[in-house]
């Protein structure tokens, strides 16, 4: 007993500087699963009543504000005249005034997979099978607290949707209306990724850094844009892979399967990789 004390002392001075309350996987869970069954009860909540879905937005929206505030303090209690405690209420009430926008926003990304996919046959298919449409609904609410500068959770949030569907948004990126995933799997969008309007990508696809520039003592220098710019109606094929912060895809390019581009290229371009193929008898 005396020499696993020790061990465990010893491990617990090692310990980095924790900069939040822990987040357990569950937490996180909760959230996501019940924001999305707050922006599609007729999907996930078919039977629930105005009066049932206005008891669940409010103990999700308690769920919401008191991770928030374990994001931002190293407590696990929400204290009421706690300035961190004020502002995660605020922001937590600004997420759920905002729901009406999600929604119209994530209908036109189903509605996009819906014309953009001959294997779709409805809406329901799209928003609960597709592992595209998932992905993305979750960095949308993730994107928003990332833009409110909540620390971990919207990571965290992105990286439940990854485990689940093997696509890998940072809640950071940039992306406009209309994005359809299809397929999906070993997808990668960086942080500094912007993508605009109607933009279809297929599975393998990586929008990632080239290098990374680093200061004078050899550390990464970070706030740079590092990942690409795909402009509006774009197609972009499988494993293809677009590096750089430089890199712009124009409007209307379509990139094809194992490209690898680490240049712009001008608005309505095809890019294609053809490797000689050698058939035998």
């Amino acid at each position: 007993m005396s020499r696993f004390r020790t061990l465990a002392q010893d491990i617990l001075q090692r310990q980095p500087h924790r900069s939040c309350w822990p987040l357990s996987p569950d937490d996180v869970e909760t959230l996501v699963e019940g924001l999305r069954a707050l922006l599609f009860p007729s999907f996930f909540r078919p039977t629930a009543t105005a009066e049932d879905l206005a008891r669940e937005m409010e103990e999700i929206h308690r769920h919401l504000a008191h991770l928030i505030h374990r994001c931002f303090c190293q407590s696990e209690t929400l204290e009421p005249d706690c300035p961190k405690g004020k502002e995660a209420e605020a922001i937590a009430d600004e997420l759920f005034a905002s729901l009406p926008y999600f929604l119209d926003l994530l209908l036109a990304d189903a509605q996009a997979a819906l014309e953009g996919d001959p294997a779709a046959r409805s809406l329901d298919e799209v928003v609960l099978t597709y592992p595209g449409f998932y992905a993305v609904t979750v960095y949308r609410l993730a994107h928003f607290l990332f833009q409110k500068e909540v620390p971990l959770l919207p990571r965290a949030m992105t990286e439940l949707a990854h485990s689940r569907t093997g696509i890998d948004i940072h809640p950071g990126a940039q992306i406009g209306r209309e994005f359809f995933i299809d397929h999906g799997t070993g997808v990668v969008i960086g942080e500094t990724t912007f993508i605009g309007d109607r933009v279809k990508i297929y599975q393998g696809v990586t929008l990632g850094a080239v290098s990374f520039p680093r200061d004078e003592k050899g550390k990464i220098v970070k706030g740079l844009k590092r990942h690409p710019t795909i402009e509006d109606d774009v197609t972009i094929y499988a494993g293809a892979t677009i590096l750089g912060g430089k890199t712009v895809v124009g409007k209307g390019s379509v990139i094809g399967g194992n490209v690898w581009l680490v240049e712009s290229v001008p608005p309505g371009s095809r890019v294609l990789n053809r490797p000689q193929i050698e058939v035998r008898s």
